[in-house]
């Protein structure tokens, strides 16, 4: 079996141990065996990233875009190779994954673009004969902590942007998902960046993560992931100075009006709530409901529901792949149960699936569920489940809908479904969501705009687009005299 070691300074080096990498479509498929570091690793890739930084800083900016731009073509010409490889270890459909890889492709060629773009501002002091300079500068080491459910794409996101701005990275990627993150190491350890610029430590989060927090050399931490780690990080960073990103939660609210396009809400309510095995933290799992249009609705998306084919991540036809992990799978029935115990009616779905029928093989499959009838104080309309698990709410009119969507400690992604133009005008100034989709799945944004949310899904600068340099530079300020 295929080892794959971590890269620190530059160099392939061998983990303390190593950990199974296994495909959650069929679990006799090992993946190969990934590092498993420790906070020595951490030590030294931090060592190192110390090291290169003050080159790297000020680097010329020609010779950080042809880097960047040679990684994002790389991964743009292995796409179908890549995509198979995050299908594999994921478990999101083949298209799904090679969409994700391009995008990651796309991403690291759009900050190539901004290496070009850094700017600042020149103003005249209000004292005579003074001028003032204000720029930006990278902000040093960025330890960066990446989710298992886009195992390409977020670290893309966070790791162009450092490196554009002129910072040094350590990664630490999902343990779960280590695959995606070394072959992006791998890449953009032969874009011709200097040794030590980036380094990827892989390992489990409360070994190589609190390592990267607690690291006094470590500038800053972003951070994508659950709640409760993030709080944690959070409170670390404070304490020591760090800045500090997060993404976290959400519990997405997709609002269907009266006045909808059924069939279009239908549609895009599918796609919000049970593609990608409802693993995303923009995914809807509430649904909204207007009196009038309520039975229609439950009725259609049923029938859509009936027609989402279950299966192996990688095979042509399939519609949704398995759920990521054993855990996951267990926390998605459990709330399955809790929500059957509040009084909810399971109106599809709901239970684990053999999707390789007359074999041996096992994978971790899920009918996705709808639950109608809910209430919105149940559990299930309160708290992520992150998995293909979806209730439906149902409120006299939209400003009901609007007060249901807003009770809710989360606020990333909200959408609506309506023909009106006075209800989606409203709905855009007054949902407490970071972003709002009107007539559209709340899931999926593009990688030149900001990404980020509100209340308890979100913290400090947003993510993507020209907004990252929010939180991988800082601002001088410099007066002279004339």
């Amino acid at each position: 079996m295929t080892k794959f070691d971590n890269l620190i300074n530059g160099q392939w080096t061998a983990g303390k141990s190593y950990s199974p990498n296994i495909n959650p479509s069929d679990l006799s498929d090992q993946i190969g065996e990934y590092a498993q570091g420790d906070a020595s690793d951490v030590n030294a890739a931090v060592a190192a990233a110390t090291a290169a930084f003050p080159a790297w800083s000020v680097s010329g900016i020609q010779a950080r875009h042809d880097a960047l731009a040679r990684i994002g073509a790389e991964i743009l010409a292995r796409k179908e190779e890549l995509g198979d490889l995050l299908a594999r270890e994921e478990g999101k459909t083949r298209p799904e994954a090679m969409g994700e890889v391009a995008r990651a492709g796309q991403i690291f060629q759009f900050f190539a673009g901004e290496c070009l773009r850094l700017s600042g501002e020149t103003l005249p002091s209000v004292r005579p004969g003074v001028g003032v300079e204000i720029t930006r500068e990278p902000i040093g080491v960025v330890g960066l902590i990446t989710p298992w459910n886009f195992p390409i794409a977020i670290p893309a996101w966070k790791i162009a942007p450092a490196l554009a701005f002129g910072n040094c990275v350590v990664l630490k990627p999902a343990d779960l998902v280590p695959g995606s993150a070394w072959a992006l190491a791998d890449i953009i350890h032969r874009s011709g960046i200097p040794a030590g610029v980036f380094n990827l430590v892989m390992g489990r989060g409360r070994v190589i993560g609190e390592a990267l927090v607690q690291h006094a050399d470590v500038a800053a931490i972003s951070f994508t992931g659950s709640v409760d780690v993030g709080r944690g990080i959070a409170a670390a960073c404070v304490q020591s100075g760090k800045k500090v990103q997060l993404e976290m939660g959400g519990k997405n609210p997709q609002l269907v009006l009266d006045d909808a396009d059924l069939n279009q809400a239908v549609e895009l309510s599918a796609q919000s709530c049970f593609y990608s095995t409802g693993q995303r933290c923009t995914a809807s799992s509430r649904l909204i409901v207007t009196d009038k249009i309520y039975p229609a609705f439950i009725e259609a998306l049923q029938a859509r529901m009936a027609k989402i084919k279950v299966g192996d991540a990688r095979a042509a036809g399939t519609d949704i792949g398995p759920v990521v992990s054993q855990a996951q799978l267990e926390q998605d029935l459990s709330y399955v149960e809790i929500a059957k115990a509040e009084g909810a009616r399971l109106a599809a779905g709901g239970a684990r699936v053999n999707c390789h029928t007359g074999s041996d093989k096992q994978g971790f499959f899920m009918q996705p569920a709808l639950f109608v009838d809910t209430e919105a104080g149940m559990r299930i309309n309160r708290e992520e489940v992150f998995g293909p698990v979806a209730s439906v709410i149902r409120v006299k009119d939209y400003e009901e809908a609007l007060a249901v969507a807003n009770d809710t400690p989360f606020g990333l992604s909200a959408g609506i479904a309506t023909t009106s133009l006075k209800y989606a005008s409203h709905f855009k100034r007054h949902s407490q969501a970071g972003m709002v989709m009107v007539n559209l799945p709340t899931a999926g944004v593009d990688y030149h705009v900001p990404f980020g949310g509100r209340k308890g899904s979100s913290y400090g600068p947003r993510e993507q687009g020209r907004y990252a340099q929010e939180f991988y530079t800082t601002v001088k300020t410099a007066y002279t005299l004339a």
